[in-house]
């Protein structure tokens, strides 16, 4: 491989320099290697052949077998293009070229045999066909088998680098470098074990599959191949560095502890819960430096794990905090703690930008002092003057909304980096959470606390508004809130701020004996304050806003979320605004507000709200239809690598076998340093760019 990788795509015969500039351009395709590794996206049945009379809906490119009768050069300048008549004696279809129109025009001719392969366009009743693969007939070598489709950018197709130019480049570069002698990258007992496709054999079918079975053990050769050099990256240089680093060791667990659980604690904790407590218990003993990621939804109960965290720091002698995205969630925190912390005698404080100088001073002094126990704060936690006399634990609530130059400032807490929790309420695929975060073990709170009843969520039109109206009604009057969510989206902010101040005002007219407030992204933050408060204190008993309430206000008594415009949100938000009900004991309801003309996509999207409250589903769902690279809640920048021919959101069982084979071979070979560790070593040198820095999340 090193081989094809020194070799420049431009000596490749029929490349030359012109079109290496090119390719390396627009599809980063830089040597022999790159090209081979360049795959089809999709493939077509190149034996099938279509009659023109049995077209009908919307169909994929297919071939046709007929001749051209007219061809006529219509428009001037940039609207001059060729259109031709095709027939194959069951019905004519238009074929129509806007590039090299005089070449095209010179080059077909009527009554001559030809093969077209193209997509057919339905317009007014009428097939056509644009800019087709055109193949003069040979009765004697008729088209046939798998033919691989390549993703090419619109430069290219002007430049008149179609798929057939990479099918032929990719032809020339098979023959001329006996792919199939090529040599083994996975150790022998794997390829094996999994029954796999010797590489060289998947290369060549993956470009010229004789069938589709080869096709497909081709794939999942490939898939295999590259999930799991992906897997042992991680592991090998994530897992390698956080095992290295020393931690420190929370040797007991004390009397804080024990006297909250035994004496305290208001309902029994979950088989989840304790698991996770387990878990984090075994990490802080351990003498390494733990970093877990939380995930749990909405209303499971991650504060109260969070707390048993942080007293088992104090039972050890060292501080603890919580650092939360907006100033009303960190302020939900420290009343929920405050108040646990008062029956065991634990002091805590309130840190954000509204904390005013004296007590500000106050808090900065018993800091320091370690008289002060917990501190819950926003990004005010990471300011220079905050200092801790001995931080021991740092929870991060609903991570992704932090940067990680701020999260990283938590660790210059302390002399030794303290132990990280990083909790999050945006459910993320365990495929995506092993791989994106590769260097956070993952625990999960998968049981909703007991007396929790389900969110009922309906899908209802424009035109049932008024029945929705009513529903509010009937609950509002049993002394219930609600909660109307807009969406706002910044391309279209006035139109969206605009329907937002009108639904309010609609909102008012039709409930004229109830206070409804309204908030959003654009207030003064003492307004938006001010206007949720009125709503988490009862004294209002409808709230309109926009997502600013997607994470933060616990409002229990609320049990209705109408979301209008359903259609414009992504199922992880959704999910995560309909994780604002449901958190007391009364039935919650959720209400999706839609236009009824939708797409298949989209339709899909809010009947999987209608179907399941799993956080879980909702977001494997999410990735299969958004794809890895765009889940809210991984990284604010997509996924840091790019996957050719594997998918984490279909290819979850691939993941985990070769995360358990990458696990497996680091086991007995840490270091990789035996005969195979060393190949193994060496290939993940030349597919990794070892500039590139995962980092440690948090």
């Amino acid at each position: 491989m090193n081989q094809l990788m020194r070799k420049d795509v431009k000596y490749l015969y029929g490349v030359g320099p012109k079109r290496a500039d090119l390719l390396a351009k627009e599809l980063d395709i830089h040597s022999f290697y790159d090209l081979l590794m360049y795959f089809p996206f999709r493939y077509v049945d190149r034996s099938s052949i279509y009659h023109i009379a049995d077209l009908q809906g919307d169909m994929p490119a297919i071939q046709l077998k007929g001749r051209f009768v007219t061809f006529n050069v219509q428009g001037e300048g940039a609207k001059r293009r060729l259109v031709a008549l095709f027939t194959d004696g069951t019905g004519t279809i238009e074929v129509v070229w806007f590039n090299r129109v005089k070449t095209i025009a010179e080059t077909y001719h009527t009554g001559t045999e030809y093969i077209l392969f193209g997509k057919p366009t339905l317009f007014k009743n009428s097939y056509s066909i644009i800019h087709p693969e055109v193949d003069v007939y040979k009765p004697d070598a008729p088209p046939t088998g798998l033919l691989g489709i390549y993703n090419l950018t619109e430069k290219l197709r002007n430049r008149n680098f179609t798929s057939r130019t990479m099918q032929k480049l990719v032809t020339t570069l098979l023959e001329s470098v006996a792919v199939r002698r090529l040599p083994e990258t996975l150790p022998p007992s794997i390829v094996q074990r999994h029954h796999l496709m010797p590489l060289g054999e998947a290369l060549f079918n993956i470009h010229t599959p004789t069938d589709v079975p080869s096709l497909q053990q081709a794939q999942r050769r490939l898939k295999y191949e590259e999930l799991f050099f992906l897997q042992l990256d991680i592991l090998k240089n994530i897992k390698g560095q956080s095992r290295k680093l020393p931690g420190l060791r929370f040797a007991h667990v004390g009397q804080l502890f024990n006297d909250f659980y035994l004496h305290h604690l208001e309902f029994p904790l979950t088989g989840a819960q304790k698991r996770v407590i387990r878990e984090i218990r075994n990490d802080t003993g351990s003498g390494h430096q733990m970093n877990r990621l939380l995930q749990g939804d909405v209303g499971s109960g991650k504060t109260i794990v969070a707390f048993l965290s942080m007293l088992i720091a104090l039972d050890n002698g060292y501080q603890a905090c919580i650092m939360a995205p907006t100033e009303i969630l960190a302020t939900q925190h420290y009343e929920s703690l405050s108040t646990m912390a008062q029956h065991i005698g634990v002091k805590v404080a309130l840190l954000t930008g509204s904390t005013r100088k004296k007590a500000r001073e106050a808090i900065h002094e018993q800091l320091r002092s370690g008289e002060l126990q917990i501190l819950i704060g926003t990004h005010a936690l990471i300011e220079e003057e905050v200092k801790f006399r001995n931080l021991g634990l740092a929870v991060i609530d609903e991570q992704h909304r932090f940067g990680v130059a701020q999260r990283a400032k938590l660790w210059k807490k302390n002399v030794s980096p303290p132990h990280v929790l990083v909790m999050t309420a945006t459910p993320i695929p365990r495929t995506l959470a092993m791989t994106v975060y590769g260097d956070l073990d993952v625990s999960v709170i998968d049981e909703l606390p007991p007396g929790r009843k389900p969110v009922t969520t309906r899908l209802r039109y424009e035109n049932q508004r008024q029945e929705m109206y009513h529903f509010i009604g009937t609950e509002l009057r049993k002394g219930r809130q609600a909660y109307i969510v807009y969406p706002l989206i910044e391309e279209s902010e006035k139109l969206d701020l605009k329907a937002l101040e009108e639904g309010y005002e609609i909102v008012r007219e039709t409930f004229p004996s109830y206070r409804v407030c309204y908030v959003h992204g654009r207030m003064k933050p003492a307004e938006k304050d001010h206007q949720m408060q009125l709503f988490a204190s009862g004294q209002a008993n409808i709230l309109v806003a926009t997502t600013v309430i997607e994470v933060g206000v616990n409002v229990p008594n609320a049990s209705v979320m109408v979301i209008e415009n359903a259609e414009r949100f992504g199922l992880s938000q959704l999910h995560q605004l309909r994780g604002r009900v449901g958190r007391g004991a009364d039935q919650s309801y959720c209400i999706l507000m839609s236009k009824h003309e939708l797409s298949k996509d989209t339709r899909h999207r809010l009947e999987v709200m209608t179907q399941t409250n799993d956080g879980f589903v909702v977001a494997e769902e999410d990735m299969k239809l958004r794809g890895p690279g765009d889940m809210e809640g991984t990284q604010q920048s997509g996924i840091a690598f790019n996957l050719r021919i594997s998918n984490l959101a279909t290819d979850g069982l691939i993941v985990q076998a070769a995360r358990d084979d990458a696990q497996q071979i680091l086991d007995a070979d840490p270091d990789l340093t035996t005969p195979q560790g060393r190949r193994l070593d060496a290939e993940l040198r030349t597919r990794f760019n070892r500039t590139q820095h995962w980092g440690l999340i948090s």
